[in-house]
């Protein structure tokens, strides 16, 4: 097969070419040419912005292309529209924010989804990301009709080359040793997808000529906080001791869930089903999710090659993490 990706020189979309190169497919990719320009010197890549440049592509043919970075509708119906004819299917990679009610457990691809009063509004905040991605999906199936658009929801994505370091902070603290300052408590429930398991499953589906809405998170067990942190620490071999802080005292603290303390968000009645949303759908239809062990192990190893002076974009900061330990021991 011939696929398109626009992007894929970061995260997912890296993960993508290597599962569709892995089993045969020929890609091309679409991308601005600044990240990572010499990642695969091999594939066919056309540069330009896709909001103006699209009709470069032109006159190539392809049996899907992927969008990984969409996030305005505006700009996704444009891409759309120019692609609609190139392509025989169109992947949105959208999300699971695109979910209005957190506080129903088990959401399905047909619960309800957000909206926002005013359309136009191209912010992406914490508000809008969830009815914008809605509108992107929208768009899409707008050009290329309900049967031709497949439509991915992920919730939080990890692995190896996540820059956002909303799971690679735990890996990399909990090996770290000494007290740990941890929210909550171990049983608080949490779900992620490694990248390369949704990149996979992703491929799959477009082999499998499918279209429709597919929830992509995982695992295909009821993973905690505790799990995932002892995890870490099983992989590392540290001597991590975890300190659980209530959320009063977080909030306190000015601690805050998701950045401070990445993956979690507290177990209200508000955000219930936040990590209990249901993939039964994809699992049904092949989506396979590796030991969480092997992607502890594979993002410490990446982690591992940056520069020692990198700057961490999610987590808490030495200093921070101490005085908070200080405190919780008064």
């Amino acid at each position: 097969m011939n696929i398109l990706i626009l992007g894929g020189t970061r995260f997912l979309g890296r993960h993508l070419v290597d599962a569709a190169l892995s089993r045969g497919h020929t890609v091309t990719l679409f991308n601005r040419g600044k990240s990572n320009p010499a990642l695969y010197p091999a594939l066919e890549t056309i540069t330009g912005d896709r909001e103006f440049d699209l009709a470069a592509i032109s006159p190539r043919r392809f049996e899907a292309v992927i969008d990984t970075c969409g996030y305005l509708p505006r700009i996704v119906r444009l891409s759309a529209q120019k692609l609609r004819e190139l392509a025989d299917s169109y992947v949105f990679i959208s999300s699971i924010s695109a979910y209005a009610d957190f506080s129903q457990v088990g959401i399905t691809e047909d619960s309800p989804l957000a909206t926002m009063p005013d359309e136009t509004v191209e912010e992406i905040t914490g508000e809008t990301y969830g009815p914008l991605k809605v509108l992107c999906e929208k768009a899409v199936e707008a050009e290329f009709s309900p049967s031709r658009a497949l439509i991915i929801r992920p919730g939080l994505i990890v692995g190896p080359h996540d820059s956002t370091d909303r799971f690679t902070y735990w890996p990399f603290r909990v090996a770290g040793g000494g007290d740990v300052l941890a929210p909550e408590k171990p049983s608080v429930p949490v779900q992620i997808i490694d990248g390369r398991d949704l990149a996979a499953f992703t491929i799959q589906l477009i082999e499998q000529k499918a279209s429709g809405y597919y929830n992509a998170t995982g695992p295909e067990y009821e993973l905690t906080l505790g799990a995932m942190l002892e995890t870490c620490k099983q992989v590392s071999g540290s001597d991590a001791n975890f300190r659980w802080a209530s959320v009063e005292f977080l909030e306190q603290q000015k601690i805050a869930p998701w950045s401070d303390m990445p993956v979690w968000v507290p177990d209200s009645p508000a955000d219930a089903g936040f990590s209990k949303v249901d993939v039964s759908k994809a699992i049904h239809a092949g989506l396979k999710f590796r030991p969480l062990a092997e992607t502890v192990r594979d993002t410490l190893d990446w982690a591992a090659t940056r520069p020692s002076d990198h700057a961490w974009r999610a987590g808490l900061t030495d200093e921070r993490e101490q005085a908070a330990l200080k405190l919780l021991d008064k």
